[in-house]
């Protein structure tokens, strides 16, 4: 994305992300109904509604696209689910007249073994943790500190008292493994529903998520059509104003919804909340002078350092998410076109 003819490096602010919405949503529209007449071969689309903006903005952008009575919505909450998620996710689709289902999922978890491991792993630092404690992981801020990303377990006792620890990589990487059990269960139930209905799966990560890999390989990362994958998340916001997306919607704080103890996304993942972390990647994006970057996000040189070192150390080392499947070598017949 380049910037205006009339923007300069000091004139760089967050005016500079606005954009069009009606100009965006009709190229948006228009890719998603060739995409679907072309490569994919399907006549609607399905997606997961998590109460969120990026989902949200995802089933607006679809009805427009196919029409209402072509998308399909699920609901997938599960024991850690917050309740407001289902709720603000009906909102999106009585708002749009999207038909939709919910598919409760704990169950499916419990049965898998995803709460016992995540727990047994969390027990190896707290052996008194049962199921009536709750937990999250955090991450240590990228502006603080030696630059490295450390990750922390925060657990809350019955009594409501929290207590943060520092993790071993085997306990983290359990964890992980763990929770990640229910984005993959999730999409296994979108494709059964796209399946059976000839449809295609729409992935909803923002320009943020993809570009970090804030995502779940063959899980919240597996779709058909990623329609705002090129979005600042600061734009998905201005497509919601649009759109006529709920304003309870449009001012939750971005969350994951995935651990016991309510959790935002920068505590679990990026190191500024979204508005400033769009600032940042987007001067490093377009090769803005450091200090022009740094002000507008608010922040001094050295911070702005920090915060760019941490984008690229998460490219860097999301970077197989984002890869197919490796090959000895290429198969030309079928490769893609």
């Amino acid at each position: 994305m380049n910037m205006h003819k009339a923007d300069t490096p000091a004139a760089f602010s967050a005016a500079t992300l606005a954009l069009d919405p009606a100009k965006e949503t009709d190229k948006i529209v228009a890719a998603l109904r060739e995409q679907l007449r072309g490569p994919l071969r399907k006549r609607g689309l399905v997606l997961g509604l998590s109460g969120g903006i990026d989902s949200s903005v995802c089933a607006a952008l679809a009805a427009r696209a196919v029409g209402a009575k072509n998308v399909y919505a699920l609901f997938m909450p599960e024991n850690d689910s917050d309740p407001e998620s289902l709720r603000l996710g009906r909102t999106i689709t009585e708002t749009f007249g999207i038909d939709s289902v919910v598919e409760e999922i704990g169950p499916s978890l419990q049965a898998m073994g995803c709460y016992d491991r995540r727990d047994a792993f969390i027990r190896e630092l707290v052996p008194d943790y049962t199921s009536a404690w709750a937990s999250k992981i955090v991450i240590s801020n990228a502006l603080e500190g030696d630059g490295y990303n450390i990750s922390y377990l925060v657990v809350q006792d019955p009594d409501g008292k929290q207590t943060k620890l520092r993790m071993t990589p085997s306990v983290y990487l359990g964890i992980v493994a763990a929770t990640n059990m229910k984005q993959r269960t999730r999409k296994q139930l979108e494709y059964f529903h796209a399946d059976r209905l000839n449809f295609a799966v729409i992935g909803t990560p923002n320009r943020l998520e993809y570009d970090q890999g804030f995502f779940v390989k063959n899980g919240d990362g597996a779709a058909d059509v990623k329609p705002i994958a090129h979005l600042y998340k600061t734009q998905v916001y201005q497509l919601a104003a649009y759109l006529g997306v709920p304003e309870e919607i449009c001012k939750r704080p971005p969350t994951t919804d995935t651990y016991s103890l309510q959790q935002t996304q920068e505590e679990f993942y990026f190191s500024l909340p979204y508005d400033r972390m769009d600032l940042c990647l987007y001067g490093l994006n377009n090769n803005l002078p450091a200090e022009t970057v740094a002000a507008a996000a608010g922040l001094t040189a050295d911070q702005m350092t920090r915060v760019w070192a941490d984008i690229a150390a998460k490219r860097k080392a999301t970077r197989y998410l984002h890869l197919a499947p490796q090959l000895v070598e290429p198969v030309s017949e079928i490769a893609p076109k």
